[in-house]
């Protein structure tokens, strides 16, 4: 297989991904939840495991378990007497922990687990193409269907629920898309990271969009130029490529840092 036929599949399915992660991640920013991701991606890990001792496949597993971590989440949340910073950390530690418990039962194990840890893009073939697009394109389209009571609802639960919005259901769809978003994004940056190609172009567009649209828009465009600058930097270099795609995303948000400051003090 030449250069070409490696690299096409591999930037096709990361810059869907990161155009879906752009809409999301912006969601996640606005409502203070950036370590939420951390909580469904390490469960991911447990839905790998599970998928392993099970000889299911892979895809199953993982969605079963975020789906599951979403449901609890949404309901725990519910619960004012619990924090929600100090209760996603518990899930994610455990979810993670359990997931590694899990594989070390699995015989004869032949699965590379720096793949998940970190993501293995580079494998996607193109037959994994169609399902990823479609997957993308359901998405976005529910996104777009309901994103102005997204958007309100992430602003202030309180006003939004005024207006007859019905936030408890929103925020339940939102754990679900991001759920289904985490499982696709496992290919392209791990477990470990995928929380910073949701929050990283989030963070970028949020300096430098006026609207919510345009936030949403430029985070999306700031994670498929990261993917792209980071598929590049690794095949020149022969660098881990999830770790380049964030190295990437964290490069042009400190350029949106500067730049911002510098207009601010002019």
């Amino acid at each position: 297989m030449n250069t070409i036929e490696l690299f096409w599949p591999a930037l096709a399915g990361g810059l869907l991904t990161a155009l879906v992660c752009g809409p999301l991640g912006s969601l996640l920013v606005w409502r203070r939840l950036a370590y939420f991701g951390d909580s469904l991606s390490h469960a991911a890990l447990l839905g790998v495991g599970l998928s392993l001792l099970l000889s299911i496949p892979g895809w199953i597993g993982i969605i079963t378990v975020c789906l599951t971590m979403a449901a609890l989440l949404g309901l725990l949340m519910k619960r004012p007497e619990l924090a929600s910073d100090t209760l996603l950390t518990i899930l994610a530690t455990s979810s993670l922990s359990l997931g590694l418990i899990v594989t070390s039962f699995v015989d004869g194990l032949r699965v590379d687990l720096m793949a998940y840890l970190f993501g293995d893009l580079l494998a996607l073939a193109p037959g994994d193409l169609p399902p990823l697009l479609i997957g993308a394109a359901l998405i976005l389209g529910i996104l777009a269907w309901q994103w102005r009571g997204l958007v309100a609802s992430s602003i202030s639960e309180e006003l939004a629920a005024v207006d007859g919005i019905p936030v408890e259901r929103l925020r339940l769809l939102l754990l679900i898309l991001l759920a289904l978003v985490v499982t696709a994004a496992m290919k392209v940056v791990g477990v470990l990271l995928i929380t910073a190609l949701l929050v990283i172009p989030a963070a970028v567009a949020r300096r430098l969009a006026r609207t919510p649209e345009q936030m949403a828009i430029g985070a999306s465009v700031t994670g498929m130029v990261a993917v792209a600058t980071g598929l590049a930097a690794s095949l020149q270099w022969d660098l881990p490529l999830g770790p380049a795609i964030v190295v990437a995303g964290a490069g042009m948000f400190a350029v949106a840092t500067l730049a911002t400051a510098r207009q601010g003090t002019c």
